[in-house]
């Protein structure tokens, strides 16, 4: 008897094409190199089916009758559980404006008709573990608590940590954060040509600032940014007028008590950790204190956390 445990997990990849003869080729090659196959003929039928397992791979048809393959495509990649699953376009059609269109609609390569088999695998298994390594660095930011998120120049979040996502909602409509579009003056922000480091809004409730930060690239069309929620500000004044600190000591002070680290207080506040050291230094000598402990609770009487 074959132990459950010693059985390999395989790829699922999702076939949609009304062609018998392209179904019948792919099938075999791919049921050959281990893989679970499942089929299309349409792209009704293929909506309908993510629904109820979503895929590791899509293999999509360009052209096909009623929705053609780009725009299922964009379909697709509204649902949420898909959005960083590799769509794969097969095509007869190699003008440009197709390859284009096929990129636009959220796919990662194409290949021309006939198929070769051999290429296509090798390719799908590139894009699976780009996918894979790319799924796994956003999980590890979503453990570690980051508020970090991934917009387009036009605005709309590609994705983001649970975190982020919180404090994004109010912001934007009924979609929340992932695949919905941040407030006109971020997206103004985002496409200028002299970008500076960071914009702040209100947030929903008008009450309270976010800070978007600007980290770096992460694709042609994918910018990374950090959001910092600066609810505390009422706390840090009263930590700056109580104890004499300057505005940024205030707010280290502050992190300090929430029971952050000095590395997660120079994500938060764009700083380094030298610096962050060195607005501790002053904290120490001016609350008469000689550790993070002892500061933290000075925080926390003056401020009334606990």
């Amino acid at each position: 008897m074959v132990m459950l445990d010693s059985l390999k997990a395989r790829d699922i990849v999702l076939v949609v094409d009304d062609s018998p003869e392209t179904l019948g080729l792919l099938t075999d090659a791919l049921e050959e190199a281990e893989v679970t196959v499942l089929v299309a003929l349409e792209g009704a039928k293929a909506l309908a089916l993510v629904d109820e397992v979503t895929p590791d791979v899509i293999l999509m048809d360009a052209i096909m009758p009623g929705m053609d393959g780009f725009e299922t495509c964009k379909r697709l990649k509204e649902k949420k559980n898909l959005i960083h699953v590799p769509v794969i376009f097969m095509t007869g059609l190699s003008e440009t404006e197709h390859i284009v269109a096929g990129f636009e609609a959220g796919g990662v390569d194409y290949v021309t008709k006939p198929i070769v088999p051999d290429e296509l695998i090798v390719r799908m298994h590139a894009h699976l573990t780009n996918a894979r390594l790319a799924q796994s660095a956003r999980s590890a930011l979503d453990a570690t608590g980051r508020f970090l998120l991934a917009a387009s120049g036009d605005g709309e979040v590609l994705w983001c940590t649970p975190q982020a996502n919180t404090l994004l909602a109010p912001l934007m409509d009924a979609s929340g954060g992932q695949g919905g579009r941040l407030p006109p003056a971020i997206r103004t922000w985002l496409t200028s040509r002299g970008r500076s480091d960071s914009v702040t809004v209100k947030s929903g409730d008008g009450e309270h600032h976010l800070q978007f930060t600007y980290v770096g690239r992460t694709g042609t069309d994918e910018f990374l940014l950090r959001l910092v929620n600066n609810h505390g500000s009422a706390e840090e004044a009263l930590l700056k007028e109580r104890l004499s600190l300057t505005s940024r000591e205030s707010e280290v002070l502050l992190w300090i008590a929430r029971g952050k680290s000095n590395c997660d207080i120079s994500e938060i506040l764009g700083m380094s950790a030298r610096t962050v050291n060195k607005h501790l230094e002053q904290i120490y000598a001016k609350l008469g204190v000689e550790n993070r402990t002892s500061a933290a609770v000075v925080a926390i009487r003056t401020v009334g956390l606990m």
